[in-house]
């Protein structure tokens, strides 16, 4: 079996070591890059299985490494920044990365959440694993298997987690879903902090299906609750 590929993407030899060194105790294979041109090098020329970028790099910065990405690739990308405002993680998730850990950080804390992210990631990869089907509604077309959204025939482009939050409110119309329940089902995991994600996620959503701000056709909020999907 291909052992499992992580790209660590930083310009501090100091910090790509470091999350190196506790990313190889659990048995991953490593590849450095420190900067975002030799960053988009690695992934074009080998198989990553997923990706940790540093914000500002020479070069690329992780923001326009992660559009390159995600312009042909769906590898979990998880931001490692010194950028620690909220404007910088909002940026980053709309930009289409997974998830976001600001320096200093803690190494086991890394691990575990690039481990939760690859757990995601390998189930939606099995064919098998999720038999989930293509759904038609008002103009939208989503296929699971292709992983690819359209609207009156136009491609929507998506990052993997909008289209997950997507599939579930569309899969599940006449269920209201809160803040909590699509991060813990989308994200797979515990949810650790506020509301800010999803709301992000959902609101980029909104704008890539040509939502008005005060009419929403297809995702809808009920004010106190959480989301639904208008049929």
């Amino acid at each position: 079996m291909r052992r499992i590929t992580i790209l660590i993407a930083d310009d501090e030899p100091e910090i790509a070591d470091l999350v190196a060194l506790h990313l190889q105790k659990e048995g991953y294979h490593i590849v450095k890059a420190a900067d975002g041109k030799a960053a988009m090098q690695a992934i074009q020329s080998q198989s990553i299985d997923l990706a940790i970028l540093d914000i500002m790099m020479p070069e690329l910065d992780g923001y326009e490494v992660t559009r390159k990405i995600r312009e042909q690739y769906h590898l979990p990308i998880i931001f490692l920044s010194a950028k620690t405002s909220d404007l910088d993680k909002i940026t980053g998730l709309v930009m289409g990365a997974d998830d976001y850990m600001t320096k200093p950080f803690n190494p086991m804390e890394l691990v575990a959440r690039v481990n939760s992210q690859l757990r995601r990631s390998m189930l939606f990869n099995q064919p098998t694993a999720l038999n989930r089907s293509v759904l038609e509604m008002g103009g939208l077309i989503i296929s699971p298997d292709q992983h690819t959204v359209t609207l009156y025939g136009e491609t929507v482009e998506l990052t993997p987690k909008e289209f997950d939050i997507l599939y579930l409110l569309a899969s599940h119309s006449k269920q209201v879903f809160s803040a909590e329940n699509i991060f813990q089902q989308v994200w797979g995991e515990a949810y650790y902090e506020s509301g800010n994600t999803v709301m992000v996620h959902i609101r980029t959503l909104r704008k890539k299906l040509g939502e008005d701000i005060n009419k929403n056709k297809f995702i809808k909020t009920i004010w106190g609750v959480g989301y639904t999907f208008n049929e």
